[in-house]
């Protein structure tokens, strides 16, 4: 049974991952933190709490960018494998997070997408990048997300060729979509992926709390999960 903590529990990411791995056969949640809950079984307030009374094999973060990478030094110092779907690492935070993990006995998993479609959007908008001269990468995301642009946004542009603009987008209603839109000699060519509900990452998030235990030092992006490592 894998003991799984979920970080920005009471956000709308948060108790999904907390029904998702609920549902999920093999794993419980033994951890809910976040400030807005009220107090119960298993309820913490704060990390270091949560960390502490330990118990947990795994840790899911869904919070805020200016809190991602001293959560995660701190899930990795407690020796607590962590998943990481908060963005807005720099390199410099992400190359210290690899040597931190390849230095301890907890591994990272850091994805700017869990949702599958999503991460055959940006392998199928890399390949078509080769072939086609010019592109631009649009992001829509509802009015509440913090970053701009999105992590997937940066990272699809960093998997293409020809350096593309990226164009963010920010209203109520929306979920998380995104369209590569690529232009060649009279014709184009748009790769689209719409995550319609916040379910449609569970899948992901459940996968890569599964796997977290034996993909040493730091994953980047669920594509070594899906494809191997060697076509990731």
């Amino acid at each position: 049974m894998i003991s799984v903590m979920v970080t920005g529990a009471a956000g709308r990411m948060g108790s999904a991952v907390v029904d998702a791995v609920t549902a999920a056969e093999g794993m419980r949640v033994a951890a809910s933190v976040d400030p807005a809950l009220a107090a119960g079984e298993g309820v913490f307030h704060d990390i270091a709490s949560a960390l502490a009374r330990g118990g947990i094999d795994v840790v899911v973060d869904f919070t805020q960018p200016k809190f991602a990478y001293a959560n995660t030094c701190a899930y990795l110092a407690a020796g607590v494998h962590a998943v990481v779907g908060t963005t807005g690492f720099t390199d410099e935070q992400l190359t210290d997070i690899r040597v931190r993990a390849e230095a301890g006995s907890a591994n990272a998993l850091i994805a700017p997408n869990f949702a599958v479609g999503a991460v055959l959007m940006m392998r199928f908008a890399a390949e078509a990048s080769r072939h086609m001269p010019k592109a631009e990468i649009i992001e829509l995301h509802h009015d509440q997300k913090l970053d701009a642009p999105s992590g997937t946004a940066i990272r699809t542009a960093g998997l293409m060729d020809g350096d593309p603009v990226i164009h963010s987008v920010r209203l109520p209603g929306l979920v998380a979509h995104q369209e590569v839109i690529l232009g060649g000699t009279g014709e184009t060519l748009t790769i689209r992926h719409d995550s319609l509900s916040r379910e449609s990452f569970m899948p992901g998030v459940v996968l890569s709390v599964r796997e977290i235990a034996d993909r040493p030092g730091l994953t980047l992006g669920l594509e070594p999960l899906l494809f191997g490592p060697d076509n990731a």
